[in-house]
């Protein structure tokens, strides 16, 4: 595993974040699509969160002691009850942010250290993480979430060019 590959990806995830969002105004980030997924904001405030709760504290616990059990997350109503959709993007991003640096300065020292990538926390749904594969996953989950934010400019350029076509531009595809 190429873990110092992994840490530059998290590094610039912030300001890939912060050139996706240029530009974009209040009432653009609140939009949801009709199929009613996250807006823009909602997908930051989701990333600023994960900083906290999930990705550097699950991988934390899995280097330390890889038998203790995780706490929950509810990912599907976290949105909902803790208002992000009422939220300011800017906020949101410079959270997400001074999270991830506080994040990459903890995973500096580990990755000095050399940790044991093999230790594994056995999840009662999918089985055994490893270690690399929760630091693999941080990163992923990042492009995920940059892709989505990509798709809601793209959905907003087709909402405001209403009646006119992007086929010029292409299809969305992955």
């Amino acid at each position: 595993m190429n873990a110092a590959a992994i840490a530059q990806r998290l590094r610039v995830a912030p300001s890939m974040v912060e050139g996706l969002i240029a530009g974009v105004s209040a009432e653009d980030a609140r939009w949801r699509p009709a199929n009613g997924a996250w807006s823009i904001v909602e997908v930051v405030c989701h990333l600023a969160d994960e900083e906290a709760e999930d990705f550097r504290v699950r991988l934390e616990s899995t280097l330390r002691d890889p038998v203790a059990p995780w706490a929950p997350l509810d990912l599907d109503r976290v949105s909902e009850r803790r208002g992000y959709i009422e939220r300011d993007l800017r906020e949101a991003a410079l959270l997400f942010s001074e999270r991830r640096a506080d994040n990459l300065r903890w995973l500096r020292g580990e990755l000095e250290s050399g940790p044991d990538w093999s230790r594994a926390y056995v999840h009662p749904k999918i089985g055994p993480i490893p270690a690399a594969s929760l630091l693999a996953s941080w990163a992923a989950h990042d492009a995920l979430h940059l892709r989505q934010i990509a798709k809601r400019l793209y959905d907003l350029a087709n909402r405001d060019g209403a009646g006119a076509s992007t086929a010029y531009a292409g299809e969305w595809s992955a």
